[in-house]
């Protein structure tokens, strides 16, 4: 069934309610897209742009018959299946089990199995029968935890999908996997008042931030687990342009798993509400990597994830920024994020040449 809109004042927005519509400024500019779950700093966000009222889903029958249904978002569709039921439920299995090895090594001086972790997290991986799948069970995964941990569970799944697509041998594949289990290990390191602030850090708090790199490694150097894994910690932020951190190495010195890892966390993190914009659309994720210049990844890694990324969403119905409807009929090669699409009266537009429009969201 799909879900109704009511009406609510910001003053009664609550945390967990999920937007029916896009909250637009008085310009025209979007704050929150349609389908997302409200937070305290996105309702502070809404008041300082004096947002009168919000359309909120409301899964309640209305009294009036004659209501008519809103067709449900595809991330209602996605989160009403079993498989999502099912992925969510193993999901937040092997997520607290990441996180109490991870805080059990890191606070008490616990052994780290990665061997377990491994091992939970592949047949998590295993679970989701196709690319698809599994990045619809991850986009759609936000409302439900989106911490250190949850970050890193979700880049190690998106590494171990980029490994298969490199076609990669298994032994590769599990490092990779790992890779991105720990890479953010360094964190806990950060206190979480600062991690989560919804503010924009001060310079001397960045500073603190960018310092996980190196408190990974460090908390990692000692164990017997493959060089990759501690690099990835280390070297995850740097770009083969050197404009990264904490090094500003440039692609002869970098590690290409810690090339991998870039990719998926850089992924991970535009594909995740923020205090300040809404989750990105695989699209608009696409765009920005290539905007912000493919010289800063591999080139071999970055169009293979960027090619298999729009393969996955090819046919699929989008919704795009003028608000009409469309199906994408065939990609772009030159440019991903900006295929040929259909309109419902069968008209078909290369948004390559159509610089005013682009994908806003997956219907």
């Amino acid at each position: 069934m799909g879900f109704f809109m009511k009406k609510v004042t910001v003053n009664k927005l609550e945390p967990g309610m999920v937007t029916a519509e896009q909250i637009l400024t008085k310009n025209g500019q979007m704050i929150v897209d349609k389908g997302v779950t409200l937070t305290r700093p996105l309702i502070m966000r809404l008041s300082f742009y004096c947002v009168l009222e919000v359309g909120i889903e409301d899964p309640d029958e209305p009294k009036d018959p004659e209501t008519p249904h809103f067709i449900p978002a595809y991330s209602q569709k996605v989160k009403a299946s079993k498989e999502f039921q099912t992925f969510q439920f193993d999901h937040s299995f092997v997520l607290n089990s990441l996180k109490s090895s991870m805080e059990g090594y890191v606070f008490h001086n616990q052994p780290l199995d990665t061997d377990d972790l491994l091992e939970q997290t592949v047949k998590l991986f295993n679970s989701c029968k196709t690319s698809l799948e599994l990045f619809d069970m991850l986009h759609n995964m936000r409302a439900y935890d989106d911490s250190t941990h949850a970050h890193s569970l979700n880049v190690a799944l998106i590494c171990r999908r980029i490994g298969k697509w490199l076609k990669v041998d298994a032994a590769t594949l599990d490092t990779l996997t790992l890779c991105g289990l720990l890479h953010d290990i360094g964190k806990l390191k950060i206190p979480d008042e600062i991690l989560n602030k919804p503010d924009k850090y001060t310079d001397e708090e960045f500073d603190l931030v960018k310092r996980h790199t190196k408190f990974g490694y460090e908390l990692l150097k000692t164990l017997n687990i493959d060089p990759h894994i501690k690099k990835a910690a280390l070297l995850h932020h740097e770009r083969c342009d050197g404009s990264g951190y904490p090094l500003k190495a440039t692609q002869k010195d970098l590690d290409d798993f810690s090339m991998v890892v870039a990719i998926a966390d850089v992924y991970d993190a535009m594909t995740a509400a923020r205090s300040y914009r809404a989750p990105l659309c695989p699209f608009q994720v696409i765009e920005r990597f290539e905007q912000e210049g493919l010289q800063k990844y591999k080139p071999k890694f970055i169009l293979t994830f960027l090619q298999h990324i729009a393969s996955t969403y090819q046919n699929n119905r989008v919704l795009l920024s003028n608000g009409q409807s469309a199906n994408i009929v065939m990609l772009n090669q030159q440019h991903l994020a900006r295929p040929i699409v259909q309109l419902n009266d069968n008209s078909c537009i290369d948004l390559s040449t159509r610089l005013d429009l682009h994908i806003q969201s997956i219907l």
